[in-house]
């Protein structure tokens, strides 16, 4: 094959970021991941002559995706709820990119993998939340699917549904930092494991789609940092959220949590980010310290108990469990009787790869259309009279309230 001829432009454009690849062996800690030690499972020749650098390739994808945009209408908790400053998953993924990034700076990792793996570590939640998921988790394991699991659904849509089934070949790093994420687990101390391959990424996905409760440890620092910082961003915004709602007081709040912690979103975050700073810095793990930790975990417990599991805010849950079942029967009879005016034939299977069509059954098929969605395209697939409406919180205000 002839050599690719660059511009005089193209050409300076490359050699400025052969030195910017230079420049992390200086700038780095040895504990950083540099970009020279990216991996994807296709090699793809024009990266060579590509002026970005691997993982902000990677970024500039995930943000291109399909799945990206339809973070606009993903649930972060509260669903089916008319209140204009509740969270959901587009601004979260924003608020994990800047976190990670701000501890990334100080500890001298990669900034570049730690927003790629950040913007892109819920682009696999179901449509309303975690409960969404736990529907459709029951659902699949009925069909012989395994589990679902948000996690490794994020690395389903980028390697194998996005672009048609031809996937983004997203690096292994950012891949393997997506599928570790899992910020729900609480980690006092978070040790990178070190090399993986894409393989060992396929044994792990697999694995924990048979054992949910399986733990997988991030390969590189900015993985870790990444699973801290989507903690770090949650669990102070949902408190805020719920306050904003009239789910929960602000005095209510645990006080051995506010007195190491603090009572506002603002606070906990600050807090939380100096101490894992001052408690990681020339380690080769990321830590919070002991009073840290222990507030942080039992501040979650908190939000267990008072807003995940508060019933209030799952008035609509029974029916939404409905649809789902109503939806995913639907779609599976589409496609084993070959119904091709169905919506999962016009819209998600038309000019798919050959390749997605011969690896997955049809349960796994109507398994990523649905998680797919987003809140409102789920309810417009059902029928008028069976869609909840939704319920402005807090009651007797208008959903634009200032605060």
């Amino acid at each position: 094959m002839a050599p690719t001829l660059l511009s005089p432009l193209e050409a300076r454009l490359r050699d400025i970021r052969r030195q910017l690849d230079d420049s992390e062996r200086h700038r780095f800690s040895a504990l950083a991941t540099s970009s020279d030690q990216a991996r994807r499972r296709c090699h793809e020749a024009r990266l060579d002559h590509d002026y970005r650098q691997a993982f902000a390739v990677d970024v500039d994808r995930i943000l291109h995706s399909r799945s990206y945009t339809r973070y606009i209408d993903k649930t972060q908790v509260f669903y089916l709820i008319r209140n204009d400053h509740i969270t959901h998953r587009v601004l979260h993924v924003q608020l994990v990119s800047k976190i990670g990034r701000t501890i990334g700076r100080f500890l001298r990792l990669n900034e570049d993998l730690i927003e790629a793996i950040a913007l892109g570590h819920d682009i696999g939640h179901a449509p309303f939340g975690h409960d969404g998921e736990r529907i459709l988790s029951e659902l699949c394991l009925a069909h012989g699917i395994g589990h679902f699991l948000h996690n490794i659904q994020s690395v389903q849509f980028l390697e194998r549904v996005e672009r048609k089934g031809r996937g983004w070949n997203l690096t292994l790093q950012t891949l393997d930092g997506i599928l570790a994420h899992d910020g729900e687990v609480h980690d006092q101390h978070l040790t990178p494991c070190g090399a993986k391959s894409l393989d060992d990424l396929e044994t792990e996905m697999a694995a924990k789609r048979l054992q949910p409760e399986r733990r997988i440890t991030p390969m590189t620092m900015e993985g870790c940092v990444v699973r801290m910082a989507d903690t770090i961003s949650y669990v102070g915004r949902d408190i805020e959220d719920a306050i904003r709602l009239g789910v929960v007081a602000r005095e209510e709040i645990p006080e051995e949590c506010a007195r190491v912690l603090g009572r506002t979103n603002g606070a906990i975050v600050y807090s939380l980010v100096t101490d894992i700073l001052a408690n990681s810095h020339g380690q080769p793990y990321l830590s919070f310290s002991g009073e840290v930790s222990a507030a942080l975990k039992r501040l979650k417990a908190f939000n267990l108990e008072r807003i995940y599991l508060n019933q209030r805010i799952k008035c609509h849950g029974r029916r939404i469990a409905e649809l789902f079942h109503l939806l995913f029967e639907r779609y599976l009879s589409d496609i084993l009787q070959e119904r091709r005016d169905s919506v999962i034939f016009r819209s998600f299977l038309h000019d798919m790869a050959p390749e997605y069509l011969t690896r997955h059954r049809p349960a796994e098929i109507v398994r990523d259309f649905i998680a797919g969605m987003t809140d409102r395209y789920f309810l417009a697939q059902c029928p008028p009279e069976l869609r909840p409406e939704p319920v402005t919180w807090p009651v007797g205000r208008p959903e634009t309230a200032a605060d």
